[in-house]
């Protein structure tokens, strides 16, 4: 896909884990605001626009865009809001910045955990027809998707208690004290730690056009390289849970913009989304990682470990802290952090080029991948 014009993030800052019922929904959001202009040395006054990715029934609140508009900035300033997925703001953030017609976005992206149910609000969000009625959640989705994986590669079980142990092990580095420290009741076939409790989070990014980073002199960019989005079938019964078909597709876009043809010997650092392991072992696959055959080899040597051939979730992961709505958002923000050099305590050396996949909905329906570099020509126009 061809933009107008080159687009990359400056600024960035995660949470994703509050806690202690110090702030309201609407403080976190002005500190994850602030925080992320501050990293990007602007201020509010510098953002002609602001996307915003909230849901009602996760918030508890009708519109709930309303809520937050004065908390974020958008007061007297254009904003627009998605509530399909966080990583779906910053998809729309990245295109109104590409079009020509804004030079710079705020993405803010939360997911509270103040519903007294968060299985029940996603049932609800289902069909009411087929899926409402099962009950379906999301984990109950993945964990179907598990089975079916099960099924065809009886031995995998041992692999992806491997892939969640890595990205737990990440996640104590990189957020010490706090990562991984309530799991989810297991659903069948998932076992003990493979998928986290939720977490109340929030994400920002700080995006800006190349005429703005030249006109401010800004030094230090994620570049944009290439990005790509897709959506599966909503109705399970529609498709093959072994595959992802959206996540090929996106994958074919964020690559064939940023000229990506050997994607393992092209990225320094990735951060894959994980709900379960075996929807990170799934990626592998689909974003030509690693060959379904290959998963074993690959996870038992080490080549997605924090010291192998592509370092794999440093951050943790959803395995390790799991803000549902916005994780997938903050998988771009790590990435981009990783390329900016400003991600803290896992930070690794010499990133030049990142991968990031969010993926969200049942059994990973909606994906996105973006391809980010540092110092290097973006999405050319």
């Amino acid at each position: 896909m061809t933009y107008l014009v080159k687009t990359g993030v400056i600024g960035a800052a995660i949470m994703p884990h509050v806690t202690g019922l110090k702030q309201s929904l609407e403080e976190v959001l002005y500190d994850v605001t602030q925080r992320a202009l501050r990293d990007a040395g602007l201020t509010i006054e510098d953002i002609d626009g602001i996307v915003t990715g909230g849901n009602d029934q996760y918030d508890g609140r009708a519109i709930s865009v309303m809520a937050a508009s004065g908390s974020v900035g958008g007061v007297d300033r254009d904003i627009l809001s998605t509530p399909s997925s966080g990583e779906h703001a910053f998809v729309m953030g990245t295109l109104r910045v590409a079009s020509g017609h804004f030079k710079t976005q705020l993405i803010v992206a939360w997911s509270p955990t103040e519903a007294s149910s968060l299985a029940e609000v996603q049932r609800l969000a289902a069909d009411p027809y087929f899926h409402r009625r099962l009950p379906q959640d999301e984990m109950g989705a993945h964990a179907m998707q598990a089975n079916v994986l099960l099924a065809q590669m009886p031995g995998l079980m041992e692999t992806a208690q491997k892939v969640s142990a890595k990205n737990r092990s990440n996640g104590q580095s990189a957020y010490p004290g706090i990562a991984a420290d309530g799991e989810m009741g297991s659903r069948y076939p998932l076992k003990a730690g493979m998928a986290s409790a939720a977490t109340t989070g929030a994400v920002a990014l700080v995006l800006a056009s190349e005429d703005f980073v030249a006109e401010h002199k800004i030094a230090n960019v994620a570049w944009i390289s290439g990005m790509g989005w897709a959506t599966d079938a909503a109705f399970i019964g529609d498709r093959d849970l072994s595959q992802s078909p959206a996540l090929v597709a996106a994958a074919e876009q964020a690559y064939g913009a940023a000229g990506i043809t050997d994607a393992l010997a092209s990225f320094d650092v990735a951060e894959l989304a994980d709900a379960t392991p075996f929807q990170e072992l799934l990626a592998y696959e689909a974003l030509g990682l690693a060959k379904r055959g290959d998963w074993k080899d690959s996870v038992e040597s080490g080549v997605f470990s924090k010291s192998g051939k592509l370092p794999v979730n440093l951050s943790g992961g959803a395995q390790s802290l799991n803000p549902v709505y916005c994780s997938g958002l903050i998988r771009i923000a790590e990435v981009a952090l990783q390329v900016l050099g400003r991600a803290g305590a896992h930070q690794l050396e010499n990133v030049r080029t990142g991968l990031a996949h969010a993926a969200s909905g049942d059994a990973m329906m909606y994906n996105t991948v973006v391809v980010m570099r540092r110092g290097e020509q973006g999405v050319s126009p």
